[in-house]
């Protein structure tokens, strides 16, 4: 395969506009490990990996094909957001994000939004309520509790941001992938840990 690696993304993609052809296998072959990462962060709600991996790289084909350098970002970013998109959409499609596991709970508090700003976790909210959220947190009887809540007290939006979430993508990953804007990604996230910190009150009593 000929030695594209001095060459940048964006340029070579006018460059297969123009023919070059092969230049989809290098760049294919360039973010394969980047498709395996995101696999990797998706492997959470419950996907096959293998599957997820064949996923986003249809999704890297997408980028690949679709990437206009005039009005799109930078190449990586398109491409990071045409995976994860193509990604999420399988796994939605295959209905397969009923249960989360129970590390994910506990990543879920971590009070980090993905950017490296720290906010307020709602596991620091009410320990300072004086109730002791690790226990709640680990017993598996509060974790399906907690399970049959969300499903029934998230809306869709919120479930669909908490799932990611889940991920580890921050927020301004979460809103391009879902095709939000940040704020109302924000407000969804404030919104389902206030709903989940009401449902472990009621649950302490």
């Amino acid at each position: 395969m000929q030695d594209f690696s001095q060459i940048t993304d964006e340029e070579l993609i006018v460059r297969l506009r123009d023919g070059e052809e092969q230049i989809t296998d290098y760049i294919m072959d360039k973010y394969k490990n980047l498709v395996r990462s995101k696999a990797g962060s998706m492997f959470i709600l419950g996907a096959d990996r293998d599957d997820l991996i064949q996923e986003g790289m249809i999704g890297l084909f997408k980028a690949i094909r679709d990437y206009d350098c005039g009005r799109d970002a930078s190449f990586f970013t398109f491409a990071e957001l045409c995976i994860s998109r193509q990604m999420y959409s399988a796994v939605q499609a295959a209905g397969r994000m009923k249960h989360i596991p129970l590390n994910s709970y506990i990543s879920l508090y971590g009070g980090s939004t993905g950017q490296g700003e720290e906010e307020n976790s709602v596991l620091s909210v009410l320990a300072d309520n004086g109730l002791n959220p690790e226990d709640l947190i680990i017993d598996k009887e509060n974790v399906e509790y907690l399970e049959k809540q969300i499903e029934q007290e998230l809306s869709a939006f919120e479930k669909q941001v908490l799932d990611l979430h889940l991920t580890g993508m921050s927020y301004s990953q979460i809103a391009r992938v879902l095709g939000r804007d940040e704020k109302s990604t924000d407000n969804a996230m404030q919104r389902l840990k206030s709903k989940i910190k009401k449902m472990l009150t009621v649950r302490s009593r």
